[in-house]
């Protein structure tokens, strides 16, 4: 029974560490294409980030929630943006937007589950330190 119980475990153990393949979306998003009329924002999460969720707001309507190895491409008009934390994050990060440019920030989320999220961060990060991250995550709807 014992041992039954350890190799259905094993099993199990290999099963979650499966990746699923990428999404249209994700592939599409990838590569890192800007829009003419328009600025693309990209939010990203390392893949040793803690695992506590990361809720984040763009001006005020729309919210997204980040996970550890996951990334969110907003794509938005251009002119000034806030993007803030929600929740017991207090980040908050003004950015003009310019047609046709690319931005990219690292979110970080500290916490455990019995604390839950204790801090985050929200901070610019280059475009070369931006599509790596980007390829080592999954594209979060």
């Amino acid at each position: 029974m014992w041992r039954s119980f350890t190799s259905l475990a094993f099993l199990l153990s290999l099963t979650a560490c499966v990746q699923l393949p990428p999404s249209p979306a994700d592939i599409e998003a990838k590569r890192f294409q800007p829009v003419p009329d328009k600025a693309v924002i990209y939010i990203v999460r390392r893949p040793v980030d803690s695992d506590e969720a990361g809720p984040l707001m763009l001006d005020d309507r729309l919210s997204i929630t980040t996970l550890r190895g996951t990334y969110h491409r907003w794509e938005v008009e251009p002119g000034p943006h806030k993007i803030e934390g929600v929740g017991a994050s207090s980040i908050r990060v003004m950015l003009n937007a310019e047609p046709g440019r690319i931005y990219y920030f690292m979110h970080t989320v500290f916490g455990t589950m019995r604390m839950g999220t204790t801090m985050s961060s929200l901070q610019p990060i280059d475009e070369a330190q931006g599509r790596a991250l980007v390829m080592q995550s999954q594209l979060f709807p």
